[in-house]
């Protein structure tokens, strides 16, 4: 894997992760990877177990709960990119940052995440 950089003391991270998987324990691959980047602040990262507890979690929960932080990093020009489960999971995504767009703006999101795929910073690598 290659390296982020190198974290600057006091800023807060300019990544947001959400990482999904069923099981912690089974198929969070590059977990430790991942929590050694979020301690030394490169990177602010959001999992979702969705078989690991009696209630299920998923990445589009995290990245509602994270809409504020979200919102302010698509307004300094972050890119946004789903990978994963077209079936399910990628129109979900889909749906919750559509939210976050429509409550940070006060009208629907619709033509902000068509700007966003015009600019190139909205893109889905997703399989069926």
């Amino acid at each position: 894997m290659t390296s982020l950089g190198r974290p600057r003391a006091g800023v807060a991270s300019n990544f947001w992760l959400g990482n999904a998987s069923r099981r912690r324990d089974q198929d969070y691959l590059y977990g430790p990877v991942l929590e050694r980047w979020q301690e030394q602040g490169l990177i602010s990262l959001h999992t979702a177990f969705s078989r690991q507890q009696a209630q299920k979690v998923y990445v589009q929960q995290r990245l509602r709960e994270a809409g504020a932080q979200v919102w302010a990093l698509l307004q300094r020009g972050a890119h946004f990119y789903v990978c994963g489960d077209a079936a399910s999971m990628a129109g979900s995504v889909e749906q919750a940052l559509l939210d976050i767009i429509s409550q940070h703006q006060g009208h629907d999101g619709a033509a902000y995440l068509d700007r966003l795929r015009a600019e190139k910073r909205y893109q889905r690598d997703v399989w069926f």
